[in-house]
């Protein structure tokens, strides 16, 4: 079975829909995304991840050790991602944020979505 993770997620992020009210606002830039997971967990139910400053992703998906790298190019979180020694790829995704909650897109936002929470 193949998960996407969107952050970073993305990642090997399970796949989530969204509320209908939702107020989200993209993230445009590398210092407003730093800003945003900088120091913070990326949650949902079974996974848990954090994402640095420097450019690493690092966390557990269901039991599985997540590892991989992250950069800013042209408004995207471009990364790379290892789920479970599976090598999901390099994706860069639309990221969008309501609050404590941040939204990956995959495939420059034409793809599948992942919500996350900043603890």
């Amino acid at each position: 079975m193949r998960i996407t993770f969107a952050l970073a997620a993305t990642a090997v992020l399970a796949l989530s829909g969204l509320p209908a009210a939702a107020e989200y606002a993209r993230i445009q830039s590398k210092s407003d995304f730093v800003a945003a997971v900088n120091g913070k967990r990326l949650t949902r139910p079974l996974v848990n991840l954090q994402v640095t400053p420097g450019g690493a992703i690092a966390g557990k998906g269901a039991a599985w050790q997540i590892t991989g790298s992250w950069s800013w190019k042209g408004g995207y979180f471009c990364r790379t991602l290892v789920w479970g020694g599976k090598d999901l790829g390099y994706n860069c995704q639309v990221v969008m944020r309501d609050g404590a909650k941040i939204r990956f897109t995959s495939d420059k936002g034409a793809g599948e979505s992942a919500v996350l929470t900043l603890r």
